[in-house]
């Protein structure tokens, strides 16, 4: 009987070690199972993250240039802090009919307060308005702008309800409160640079390229403005209701120089006047409308400034000015625009 309780207490030992010698192993599996697919997980993203910068890099480095008047920064990560301020003014005169009617209209200055980061070249930005949050100002202004040393654009969309200004009916003047008028208005400017090779736009406004040494360019290139002005009804007398359609493409060529003071200092100047082509322009005043046409020549000027101090290959500041003019109209009317953007900004890399 000992014997037998012995063999049998042997056997549930065995038993019982089997069972958990089995157990040990699933769960050393399950552990390995936990611990390898994050690994693998982890693997496929750096692969992937790798395949990604690998792609970035060769269009980061791949622009062809000329290495003894551009350069690239080496850091990967851009980190820009930067404050705007724009602005935009009207000034119209027409002749209806035997009446005439003047207006001299701007806006509210904007400013914003916005961070931008770029990686590889490729940015990303955001902006804060104080102003619209406080409820002072309740512009709308949405700007793009790609720079590249062979060809760029600006593009600017503006919703406006802070026109005000002085208009006139026929030698009798009223003042033009803030929400007695809407603007909505459109503005494109793009430019080919020639000498792309030598001469940098991005150098001096987006710091994705440094310009080592001076050079400028001819420039050609395209401006679109459209523009829709019109006095609130419920908000003004009837012998000052006006509405305001303009549309004017234009194309031309201007000159850009980057002027290289030391190893530290770029300043930029450009001006690209284009000649207008085609044009939709009216006025209507108290429900006569008139057609304006085209005189020439009709001009739209875009002009661009900037200056950009270099600590070093990491630490930079500076400001950018952009400005769009417009000399319009015929022997009816006549429209003159101009907008503008003041910037300054500092930044780093990584």
């Amino acid at each position: 009987m000992k014997n037998k309780k012995h063999a049998a207490t042997a056997g549930f030992t065995h038993h019982i070690g089997g069972v958990m010698f089995t157990a040990c192993l699933i769960l050393h599996s399950l552990l390995f199972t936990t611990i390898a697919l994050p690994s693998a997980a982890q693997s496929k993203r750096q692969k992937v993250k790798v395949r990604i910068d690998s792609v970035l890099n060769a269009r980061y480095f791949s622009a062809k240039y000329d290495t003894a008047y551009i350069g690239r920064p080496q850091e990967r990560l851009t980190l820009k802090l930067r404050t705007n301020i724009s602005g935009s003014e009207f000034e119209t005169h027409q002749r209806i009919a035997g009446a005439e009617g003047r207006g001299r209209l701007s806006t509210a200055h904007k400013a914003t307060v916005s961070v931008g980061a770029s990686y590889r070249g490729i940015s990303v930005g955001l902006a804060l308005n104080p102003g619209s949050l406080s409820g002072r100002n309740k512009d709308f202004e949405l700007n793009v702008n790609a720079y590249a040393n062979r060809y760029g654009i600006d593009v600017v969309y503006q919703n406006s309800q802070t026109l005000s200004g002085l208009i006139s009916h026929n030698g009798h003047y009223a003042m033009l409160e803030r929400g007695m008028a809407d603007m909505k208005m459109l503005i494109v400017d793009a430019y080919y640079a020639f000498n792309g090779r030598r001469f940098s736009y991005p150098a001096a406004f987006t710091q994705s390229y440094f310009q080592k040494r001076s050079a400028g360019s001819w420039l050609v290139g395209f401006s679109y403005l459209g523009a829709r002005i019109k006095t609130t009804e419920k908000k003004i007398a009837e012998d000052f209701e006006m509405k305001i359609n303009i549309g004017h493409l234009g194309i031309g060529g201007g000159y850009g120089y980057n002027f290289v003071a030391g190893k530290h200092l770029l300043l930029h100047l450009s001006a690209l006047p284009t000649l207008v082509i085609a044009s939709y322009n009216n006025v209507e005043e108290k429900g006569q409308r008139l057609d304006i046409g085209a005189k020439f020549p009709d001009f739209i000027l875009t002009e661009r400034a900037s200056l950009v101090w270099q600590f070093n290959t990491r630490y930079f500041m500076g400001a950018t000015f952009v400005m769009s003019n417009s000399f319009l109209g015929d022997r009816s009317a006549e429209i003159n625009y101009n907008k503008w953007r003041l910037r300054a900004f500092f930044g780093f890399r990584l």
